[in-house]
């Protein structure tokens, strides 16, 4: 077995990153220069909810692939708690991070239940059947996310946003240390919406999930999250808290957009505006939450 590798970082630091590079190959270089990641720096303390932020094609998927080992970076290292990722087994690193991904594949014969005992299975990978204490932590899954009325249901059969809750609910299933969840809700509408946030802020600050939540939504984000990061171009153009980080200039910059940040509330929380000039020449703007 491979020696574990501890990491260089800050005590508390659950991930890190260090100089990681990863570039995907592309069939016809003459083309569009492929996209890379370059020498990408980042902590997450345990604890923490932190929100990565971006444009499209910046890095918030791929930062994602590297962290759950789909991709392996070409230089560079991550550490999990101190220990090189490379040194996991699957299922070890499988009971340290859970992944919500935006959906699943679109062909999936099973029901609500049997999905979210797969949350399961890194737990003990070589038996054929769930225990009892499977079973009540499937439970409990499901009905902290709202799918437990549903766990008898084909997971073809539901909507966008119970699909969605219930990959959240195999997520949790799997007891993990770091929760990655890419778009959470998406496809959910506002009443589920505010119960997703409500859930993770619960988990975070109750069970002490680690929480890594990549967002298009920066209000959600900032709301949310204890620091941000904003990726543009594989590469980290600023982190830290969301009154640091949403900045009207570098939103402007990163998404190349007209962009309008308000401090509302006796906190000064940072509400993220876009505005535009309409048909008829004149200024227009989202309204703020």
């Amino acid at each position: 077995m491979t020696a574990a590798v501890r990491g260089p970082g800050a005590a508390g630091a659950l991930v890190q990153l260090r100089d990681v590079h990863f570039a995907y190959p592309t069939e016809n270089r003459r083309r569009a220069r492929p996209f890379a990641v370059a020498g990408l720096d980042l902590e997450i303390h345990a604890g923490e909810m932190v929100s990565v932020i971006g444009p499209n094609s910046a890095g918030k998927t791929t930062l994602i692939r590297l962290l759950t080992r789909v991709l392996r970076p070409t230089s560079g290292e991550i550490f999990l708690d101190g220990r090189s990722l490379a040194t996991l087994g699957a299922a070890e690193l499988a009971r340290q991070v859970a992944v919500v991904p935006q959906d699943l594949p679109s062909a999936f014969p099973f029901t609500v239940e049997q999905l979210v005992l797969m949350g399961r299975f890194p737990f003990a990978p070589h038996r054929y059947f769930e225990s009892p204490e499977d079973m009540d932590i499937a439970r409990d899954a499901m009905a902290a996310t709202g799918v437990l009325p549903l766990a008898g249901s084909a997971v073809d059969t539901l909507s966008g946003g119970e699909r969605q809750r219930a990959i959240l609910a195999r997520a949790l299933a799997q007891r993990p240390r770091l929760l990655v969840l890419d778009e959470p809700t998406a496809h959910l509408d506002l009443r589920y919406q505010a119960e997703c946030a409500a859930l993770l802020a619960r988990l975070n600050r109750e069970e002490g999930v680690t929480v890594l939540l990549v967002s298009h939504d920066l209000d959600l984000a900032a709301h949310l999250s204890h620091r941000l990061v904003l990726l543009v171009d594989g590469c980290v153009a600023r982190a830290g808290t969301p009154h640091e980080v949403l900045d009207a200039a570098a939103l402007e910059a990163a998404f190349g957009c007209r962009v309008l940040v308000e401090r509302v509330g006796e906190d000064g929380r940072p509400v993220v505006r876009m505005a535009w000039r309409d048909t008829e020449g004149r200024d227009a703007r989202t309204p703020s939450c």
